[in-house]
């Protein structure tokens, strides 16, 4: 097509179906030759990585929230009863070279 032709129809609106396919490949080699966003690219990842993972269930949920529960309690409470031992010995000792 020649020039002429491209600019009178550029000027009446109307663009041939062989410009439109051109540009459509243009724009489909341009999405091609570009890079995708890294972070993009992370998110489409994650996604797909968390859409693998097997969840647990509400009730095994509670369960181990509890079980995660006693157990700090039960250090707490050890933690506690060998400070208050400890702190019973120093002063026992310092009382005793008093």
């Amino acid at each position: 097509m020649s020039e002429l032709n491209k600019r009178d129809q550029a000027a009446s609106g109307k663009e041939s179906v062989s410009s439109t396919a051109e540009k459509k490949a243009k724009t489909a080699a341009k999405k091609k030759d570009k890079k995708p966003n890294p972070f993009s690219r992370w998110l489409k990842d994650l996604r797909g990585e968390l859409k693998k993972v097997t969840w647990p269930s509400g009730k095994d949920t509670l369960k181990n929230v509890g079980t995660v529960i006693v157990c700090v309690i039960l250090v707490g409470v050890f933690i506690w009863v060998f400070d208050f031992i400890a702190r019973q010995v120093v002063e026992a000792l310092l009382n005793l070279f008093a």
